[in-house]
């Protein structure tokens, strides 16, 4: 069987040499993950990316009958990255903004699950209600989000008075969750699920409604490409439906998120 993945790390990256090797006829394409944003990318502790997004990844080019490299990226390099050709194409749940459509281009998405806040057991916020935001929900607290996310845009726009810290992974946020430095952290309710049922997250549950005003959170998470690669879009978009249709998409929600429908449509 044909080896179609090649999956490395950060370390062992070479991007800018693959990239522009693969524009040709897309026989092989760079894809750029994060590695730090459990369970839907990160570094095991051999070094190897895995996760849903890894795995996605790998099904998608399978699919599409391409060769994949995935490499890991820091997140706020992602778009300065994709756009100075180091990488194809964007595989991290990058959500779909407005925004970031006037940098680069999407596919079609391939998940959408909304945001949540985490604190310790017995606390509660209600953030935002029956489409309205709730301006004094978060008085008096500091919360940590990561940054140049769709969540710190969230919170930078609608919370001015309160004491948002910044930081370059989820990871980090949380372990100044744990350690009493932020009382509470906004993200994605499928990383944050995965880390209130470890063992590290003991203690703490999800603290809010769950919750995803497109105008904050836009249309889901999609693969980042360059705008002028629209045949790389439609190469991924046609893959995409046919692992929904096949079934190979189900499976891997199902592995990664049991209580969770990545893709409802």
């Amino acid at each position: 069987m044909k080896n179609w993945i090649k999956v490395a790390t950060a370390a062992a990256l070479g991007m800018a040499m693959s990239a522009s090797a693969a524009h040709a006829a897309w026989e092989k394409v760079v894809v750029a993950t994060e590695g730090a944003y459990p369970p839907f990318n990160m570094v095991d502790e051999n070094g190897k990316l895995i996760g849903f997004d890894v795995d996605f990844t790998v099904e998608l080019c399978k699919t599409a009958k391409i060769e994949c490299e995935i490499v890991a990226n820091d997140w706020d390099g992602m778009i300065p990255g994709l756009l100075a050709k180091k990488f194809d194409a964007i595989i991290a749940q990058m959500s779909i903004t407005e925004e970031r459509k006037r940098s680069i281009d999407f596919s079609d998405y391939y998940s959408n699950t909304p945001a949540v806040f985490v604190g310790k057991d017995g606390m509660s916020i209600t953030a935002y209600k029956d489409g309205e935001v709730i301006e004094d929900a978060l008085d008096g607290m500091v919360v940590g989000v990561q940054r140049s996310t769709t969540h710190a845009n969230f919170l930078e726009d609608n919370y001015p008075n309160v004491e948002i810290r910044m930081y370059d992974t989820q990871d980090n946020a949380l372990l100044d969750l744990t350690s009493g430095r932020v009382d509470a952290t906004l993200a994605d309710s499928g990383t944050l699920e995965a880390w209130v049922n470890s063992d590290a997250g003991k203690g703490y549950g999800m603290v809010s409604n769950q919750f995803a005003p497109s105008e904050w959170f836009g249309e889901g998470a999609g693969i980042g490409i360059r705008k002028e690669d629209q045949d790389l879009k439609e190469i991924f978009n046609k893959a995409l439906a046919e692992m929904l249709a096949n079934g190979s998409y189900d499976a891997l929600n199902k592995k990664y998120f049991p209580t969770i429908n990545l893709h409802p449509n």
